[in-house]
């Protein structure tokens, strides 16, 4: 496995564990100990997952140490404003057990409650994450289901640009703008849902490339968010699952395979628009 560089010298593996709908307990616990057996060091949770505190047991269980791991977790949308901010991150660092986090997300840039006045309101939420990577409290910081139209917003008036930004980003919904414009200002992508939710893997073109590199679908479409440059969280609490979706090295995608990728559009957006989300 590889790291990728963020604009700040940060290194983040090239490929995460999500935990998104992973029950707190023993099912995270389990999940996160084989993740990191198979080799994964990237662990992305979030306070809305409720399972922060399972993440780190999980760790704990594996006998690996937080200095070993790159450690993600979001700030959820109830939360939003420069004191809230400071508060809910605060509540996650107990949770997870840290003193420094890896990277901190902003989870929806236009949350419900906020959103006729959502530029103020995201502005001071990152005012806050400014805070606390001027404090040395995250080494990195970012945003999650940003559009460029966010994007280009928070550039305008923020003094930290974001390192990151996590959406959803699979074959089939490419979301090219917003992967390129994040690309052009030196903003990694990370993206959620890389394997469609498992709702497309039996469309013709990804079974024929399956069947020529001799991976599973699943590992195709991991594969192909790797090689746009972008970090696929894939998740599975099934140990086969974890082990599969991490067997995507020492193969790739020829540039004709990536080409007949590209042009799928049988699956569209399966999560909800940043702008319309109703929470």
């Amino acid at each position: 496995m590889e790291y990728k560089t963020l604009y700040n010298g940060v290194k983040i593996p090239e490929i995460g564990y999500g935990t998104y709908k992973t029950p707190a307990g023993e099912v995270c616990v389990e999940g996160v100990k084989t993740a990191l057996k198979t080799g994964y060091k990237l662990i992305d949770t979030a306070a809305f997952y409720a399972n922060e505190e399972s993440v780190k047991d999980g760790i704990i269980a594996s006998e690996h140490r937080h200095n070993d791991i790159f450690i993600t977790t979001k700030l959820w949308n109830s939360d939003h404003g420069y004191e809230n901010t400071l508060k809910a991150f605060d509540v996650s660092m107990k949770k997870l057990g840290l003193d420094v986090l890896d990277l901190y997300l902003i989870h929806w840039p236009k949350p419900l409650a906020f959103r006729e006045n959502w530029q103020d309101t995201l502005l001071d939420t990152w005012r806050a994450f400014e805070k606390l990577y001027d404090c040395g409290m995250c080494r990195a910081i970012g945003v999650c289901n940003c559009q460029v139209s966010h994007l280009e917003y928070l550039l305008s008036v923020c003094r930290i640009k974001p390192m990151v930004n996590q959406i959803e980003m699979h074959i089939g919904y490419p979301q090219t703008e917003t992967v390129e414009f994040c690309q052009k200002n030196g903003i990694l992508v990370e993206a959620w849902a890389p394997i469609a939710k498992a709702r497309a893997l039996d469309l013709p073109e990804v079974v024929k490339i399956s069947a020529e590199c001799g991976k599973s679908p699943a590992q195709i479409f991991i594969k192909w968010c790797m090689q746009k440059g972008v970090v696929p969280l894939p998740k599975s609490v099934t140990e086969s699952r974890i082990i599969e979706n991490f067997d995507v090295f020492g193969f790739s995608l020829s540039d004709s395979q990536m080409q007949i990728l590209d042009k799928i559009t049988a699956i569209g957006r399966l999560g909800s628009h940043p702008d319309e989300c109703n929470f």
